[in-house]
């Protein structure tokens, strides 16, 4: 399976799979992603997303801290507990699939090990504009990426 280019118009016989998603299951459609702006189907709207557990695709990894809906900026920052030893994460807002309000969850398309590799977080990072690029940057290329094991 060839690594869909986020960045590139496709061309050819059904460039996306799964209703219009990406080559991940639940990713976000192919040559879509946005790391600083959530996702129109995720069901975010306005909501204040403070308290809502966090879910990636292998397993849950905090609750979220802090939420942005910043134009063009927003993120959410979730605080792992024991998961990394009490450290906080910041998650750009492409990150989020989809929110169930009831169950108060919010699902990201990424691993667990994806989301700990990330560029590490602290509490005077989250506006320094080169720390933003570096993060989105980085979830720009995991999005992209297959699921580990995947024949390439």
């Amino acid at each position: 399976m060839d690594r869909i280019d986020p960045h590139a118009t496709h061309a050819g016989p059904d460039p996306l799979r799964g209703g219009g998603q990406g080559a991940v299951p639940g990713g976000a459609p192919a040559g879509t992603f946005d790391p600083w702006r959530y996702r129109d189907q995720a069901g975010v709207a306005d909501a204040d997303l403070v308290g809502y557990k966090v879910e990636a695709t292998d397993g849950g990894i905090g609750k979220i801290d802090s939420a942005s809906h910043e134009v063009g900026g927003s993120y959410l920052v979730v605080d792992t507990g024991p998961w990394i030893f009490g450290k906080k994460v910041m998650l750009p807002a492409g990150t989020v699939n989809q929110v169930d309000h009831d169950q108060r969850t919010v699902s990201v398309d990424r691993t667990r090990d994806q989301i700990k590799a990330a560029p590490e977080y602290d509490e005077t990072s989250h506006s320094d504009p080169s720390y933003r690029d570096q993060l989105g940057g980085y979830y720009d290329e995991t999005y992209g990426a297959l699921p580990p094991g995947t024949a390439r």
